[in-house]
């Protein structure tokens, strides 16, 4: 073999980042992950670029892709992530081993809180709404990963029904529904409804009294006895 060949044969050097990265794939794997939520949750999935994720993770596209494919799929991974997160969190609450009441409340504050400390949360699935779900859809994990909250809250549910707190034709998915609703929406359009009504929704005492508020409207509705 030539020397010419022999050079040609030797395998490519790789950059210091990279070497790295490869030795700890996890760590990298999730740096990257962690700079496209803010990424994502910044400017969309239209407006991101795998660019600015690779310079704000320290990973080169390459690897980007290698871990995740394509940007796409790399957004589909950053939406599972955030759902994990919440799930999680909800999760360390341990509501089972609380009164019907006091679960309920924990977990409307906690809604509200999570929401409040997490915006990214809610732009990230502002725009998988506006992808009407597309991504989420082709998830294999979503499905089990949120699963899990509606049949805690049916448990808290019935034994609220058992005791004679709380009405007996509450559906669990609904009341999830209106209890992320009640935050998501305010969080959401806080700008727009400071704006078009002339209070600053955002001042700590209004948002202090809108958790509040929640907690009431919820409580309020379990124990109102049907029609």
């Amino acid at each position: 073999m030539s020397l010419l060949e022999r050079r040609h044969s030797k395998p490519p050097v790789l950059p210091k980042k990279e070497i790295a990265a490869r030795r700890d794939p996890e760590r990298t794997r999730e740096r990257i992950l962690q700079s496209a939520m803010q990424e994502f949750s910044r400017t969309g999935l239209d407006g991101a670029r795998v660019d600015e994720i690779a310079r704000r993770s320290g990973a080169n596209k390459r690897l980007i892709y290698h871990y995740f494919g394509n940007k796409r799929e790399l957004f589909l991974a950053v939406l599972e992530r955030a759902y994990d997160d919440i799930r999680k969190a909800e999760a360390a609450l341990n509501l089972n081993g609380l009164d019907p009441e006091t679960a309920i409340r924990r977990l409307t504050e906690f809604s509200f809180d999570y929401s409040l400390n997490n915006l990214h949360f809610i732009h990230l699935l502002n725009c998988e709404n506006l992808h009407r779900a597309r991504h989420l859809r082709e998830s294999k994990r979503i499905l089990q990963l949120n699963s899990p909250i509606i049949a805690m809250l049916q448990r808290i549910l019935e034994k609220g029904q058992r005791d004679g707190i709380f009405r007996k034709d509450v559906d669990a998915l609904e009341l999830y529904v209106s209890i992320t609703a009640l935050g998501y929406f305010y969080l959401s359009n806080i700008h727009t409804l400071s704006a078009v009504f002339g209070r600053d929704l955002a001042d700590e005492q209004q948002i202090r009294l809108r958790r509040k508020h929640n907690v009431a409207v919820v409580l309020g509705f379990l124990r109102h006895r049907a029609l």
